[in-house]
């Protein structure tokens, strides 16, 4: 399938990855928390991680219609594992030698999902839809959407 999302990416010493990802977790959950949605953090199991995956969080997003929690975004650190097949490598001293960096790539927000999400928990009685206050900038400062 195909969908529009925002993707971060980042290239980390080793040392930093593990605080380079709850940075990147934290970016995505602030935009869901600036949206004023419902949502949770899910630490995925090992069995349920990609196959290069060394740690990946879910945000998930409250979806009223469905009933159902809905993944709006993934953050991973995959250590070294796409660098070791890319060569990506960094040199920590002048006349050091080079290493593997780590790469952790995340969605920011899936938009598909995140516009039901919001759909669903801003849909008033009458079926019109309040516009979440950080987006009515954008919005021309709209506020209902009938």
């Amino acid at each position: 399938h195909q969908f529009d999302k925002v993707e971060m990416y980042i290239f980390s010493k080793p040392e930093e990855s593990q605080k380079e990802l709850e940075k990147m977790l934290a970016d995505a959950e602030e935009t869901v928390k600036l949206l004023g949605l419902p949502y949770r953090i899910i630490q995925l199991c090992t069995g349920d991680l990609g196959f290069n995956a060394r740690v990946t969080y879910d945000i998930e997003v409250w979806a009223a219609g469905c009933q159902e929690w809905l993944e709006v975004s993934s953050v991973s650190n995959v250590g070294d594992f796409q660098a070791r097949r890319a060569n990506i490598k960094y040199r920590p001293e002048e006349k050091g030698k080079t290493q593997l960096v780590h790469t952790l790539n995340g969605s920011g927000l899936g938009m598909p999902r995140t516009l039901i999400a919001v759909l669903e928990n801003y849909q008033q009685a009458d079926g019109s839809i309040l516009v979440p206050e950080v987006l009515r900038p954008w919005m021309g400062g709209v506020e209902v959407i009938k």
